[in-house]
């Protein structure tokens, strides 16, 4: 496991332009300086936290998805970002995770910003995703799931002796009126999971009138904040120290002490409009 360098993409959005977006971040890709690892994108970076599903909806395998493999095999580099899916009917907030040479997988948003409808136009997730990348094993969420601690817990596996995930990932349309408790959760969860916590927020305004104002940070295991983006477009990228994060680990091993438990889910159901 070595250090891993990480390049977060802060940037106003295209509404519902899908094509724009596309344009955009692949210019501001190649303004990356030097060689990265992993490039973070934005919660629907596509479109914008759009609710019109049924116009944006693509495909898996269709132009996003042939997009970000593109710019994985270009750069090498590891790709996160979401979009608005369509699988069977159904509609999700999915990151794709995307590898140099077509390795893919997939999260779907577990938790959907009801205060926006977002719940009854997409279907929530059913899975938590943990993947390796250059020696580091990483959990993607999505925006709204900041606020629910057991979801993104790191759990101890005894048979391992490894904790779950050294690095969570968090991709938001986070607005401004807000802004406080994006910057407070980051470092809660930071502090509980004892890992790295990368957050990418948007800026600029969308067409609902609401406003974004970055502040994408990099949150270090003791929950100190290595770097926090201001409300401006910004590409940055910084290296996660792999020996600072083991070191901490063996000093401070809270999660030894953590409570046990599982998760159950109940059966999703179609809403009916009767």
């Amino acid at each position: 496991m070595q250090d891993l360098k990480i390049t977060l993409i802060q940037s106003d959005l295209h509404w519902e332009d899908i094509e724009a977006n596309l344009s955009m971040f692949e210019e501001k890709i190649w303004q990356i300086n030097g060689s990265t690892d992993v490039i973070v994108l934005p919660e629907m970076f596509t479109t914008g936290f759009s609710m019109n599903a049924s116009r944006l909806a693509e495909h898996m395998n269709m132009k996003t998805f042939k997009w970000m493999k593109q710019m994985a095999d270009q750069t090498g580099a590891l790709i996160l970002g979401s979009f608005i899916c369509t699988v069977h009917g159904r509609f999700y907030n999915r990151l794709l995770w995307m590898e140099p040479g077509g390795v893919f997988k997939t999260y779907d948003k577990r938790h959907l910003f009801r205060m926006d409808n977002e719940h009854k136009t997409f279907t929530p997730g059913e899975s938590l995703l943990i993947g390796t990348w250059k020696g580091w094993r990483i959990c993607p969420l999505i925006c709204y799931d900041l606020r629910f601690p057991v979801w993104s817990r790191n759990k101890w596996d005894h048979n391992t002796h490894k904790l779950a995930y050294d690095l969570a990932i968090y991709v938001a349309n986070w607005p401004m009126t807000r802004i406080d408790a994006w910057n407070t959760l980051l470092k809660a969860r930071a502090i509980e999971n004892i890992s790295y916590v990368v957050g990418v927020n948007r800026v600029g305004q969308d067409e609902n009138g609401v406003e974004y104002n970055g502040n994408s940070a990099i949150i270090s295991p003791k929950g100190d904040s290595i770097v926090t983006i201001d409300g401006s477009e910004s590409i940055r990228t910084l290296e996660l120290n792999a020996n600072a994060l083991h070191a901490f680990r063996d000093r401070f091993p809270a999660y030894m002490d953590a409570d046990d438990f599982t998760i159950e889910f109940e059966e999703y159901e179609e809403e009916s409009d009767d």
